[in-house]
């Protein structure tokens, strides 16, 4: 009684940390998996009809592109990997990345991005959000933005629509907490969160609690006992529904987990999957370790590529056999690329002025390369195409208007995307 006395004395705040706090307190456990199950075959259909959704594969520390999609080979600058054709006509990719390449004809490259920011926060703000960082105003992401703008479409949503597996995100900006990352790890656990805890107990927990806020309500002690309320049902609903079944990765068969590799980037993308299944409209999923200053080609050839492939390419092909893909956006990027130059540790430095973004699915064209850079890759030489651009894309593509305009606090307009075009190239 006096824990959740405790508990109620509490200022209250909708933000995720106060959220959570009730969570643990609660200790809810998780609904069964066949009811998880039930529930996917139940809403499969109009899920297929009307849910849109993206997800963002963000690469943290700035991946060398010129070594993944945009090879140079015979050229001092081009590094030692190959070049292997892919089920896209005319595109051509790198040889450590060989299942991706047979899921090309889903994906799309823009190969003319030309970025200003290559300073590792400054980029990664910039690229996840449209716009430079600025002292005075702190902007939505692109979970953010399109958990806001589908909110109206997800009525069957009962777990929080911006997921960020692994952490690495940008936040929600002046559009508020109620559209933050809710940030899980590639195993779906939420820190601060106690599930050992029967249901009897847990029943017993909120009878008690409950019994207790009534009262205080009934005394009239303000508007806090029932704002309390409110959040404490929202944690509730959050940890008792069957949609929190898709955080658990481990439910899925071995063959299929196999299919996407037992890393973490590989439980996340599998994760990502089962989210946007149930109705997610936004998960990013983070794979870092790509700020490679020294001995880059071992360390891709290696480690990174192998995983990254094993990983994307199978995210890509269960979405298009599952009939997610024509709804899904996939985003791949990470804050910038590395220099054309290696340097004297084998290695490639910060570069954000000729570079590659790959997009697939929804509405993109598909199987194409958009823009080029010049043969030793330094420039770009077709039209360049800023974070901002990508953004209007991504938003163009599962159909979010780019009209749309935000009110930041101090009361200015704010484009979304920071009102960038969508790139011609990427659509029919």
């Amino acid at each position: 009684m006096n824990h959740l006395s405790s508990r109620l004395s509490l200022p209250v705040s909708c933000d995720r940390r106060h959220f959570l706090s009730h969570v643990a307190g609660l200790a809810a456990f998780a609904a069964p998996a066949t009811t998880f199950t039930q529930s996917l075959l139940a809403n499969a259909a109009d899920l297929k009809k009307r849910h849109k959704a993206a997800i963002l594969l963000w690469m943290g520390g700035g991946p060398s592109t010129m070594d993944i999609w945009d090879l140079k080979p015979g050229q001092a600058t081009g590094g030692p990997f190959k070049q292997i054709s892919t089920s896209a006509d005319g595109i051509a990719i790198s040889e450590h990345m060989p299942l991706t390449a047979k899921q090309m004809h889903h994906l799309s490259i823009v190969r003319s991005m030309s970025t200003r920011e290559a300073d590792h926060q400054r980029g990664r703000y910039y690229m996840h959000t449209g716009f430079v960082p600025n002292p005075n105003v702190e902007h939505p992401s692109y979970g953010s933005v399109i958990a806001h703008e589908l909110a109206d479409k997800l009525d069957a949503l009962e777990i929080p629509p911006f997921v960020s597996v692994g952490g690495g995100s940008v936040g929600a900006g002046f559009l508020g907490t109620t559209w933050a990352p809710f940030v899980v790890d590639a195993n779906g656990s939420v820190k601060n969160v106690d599930k050992g805890v029967g249901q009897q107990r847990f029943q017993q927990r909120l009878e008690m609690l409950a019994a207790i806020e009534k009262r205080f309500i009934k005394e009239g002690r303000g508007g806090l006992p029932e704002d309390h309320s409110k959040v404490v049902s929202k944690a509730v609903r959050l940890m008792t529904s069957p949609q929190m079944e898709a955080f658990k990765v481990a439910n899925e068969p071995a063959e299929v987990r196999e299919r996407y590799g037992e890393s973490g980037f590989g439980r996340g993308c599998l994760m990502a999957r089962r989210l946007v299944e149930v109705g997610v409209p936004f998960v990013e999923v983070n794979l870092g370790g790509w700020d490679n200053h020294s001995d880059i080609f071992g360390t891709l050839a290696d480690r990174k590529l192998p995983e990254l492939d094993k990983a994307m390419s199978a995210l890509v092909s269960d979405l298009a056999d599952r009939g997610l893909l024509d709804d899904t956006a996939i985003i791949w990027m990470g804050e910038f690329s590395r220099t054309p130059t290696i340097n004297g540790n084998g290695g490639r430095d910060h570069w954000a002025r000729s570079w590659s973004v790959v997009v697939g699915g929804a509405g993109f064209k598909r199987g194409v390369v958009v823009g080029e850079t010049s043969a030793d890759g330094r420039e770009v030489v077709s039209e360049p195409y800023s974070s901002q651009d990508v953004m209007a894309s991504v938003l163009r593509a599962i159909g979010i208007p780019l009209e749309t305009t935000f009110r930041a606090k101090n009361g200015r307009p704010m484009k979304i995307a920071n009102g960038g075009q969508a790139i011609p190239g990427l659509f029919s």
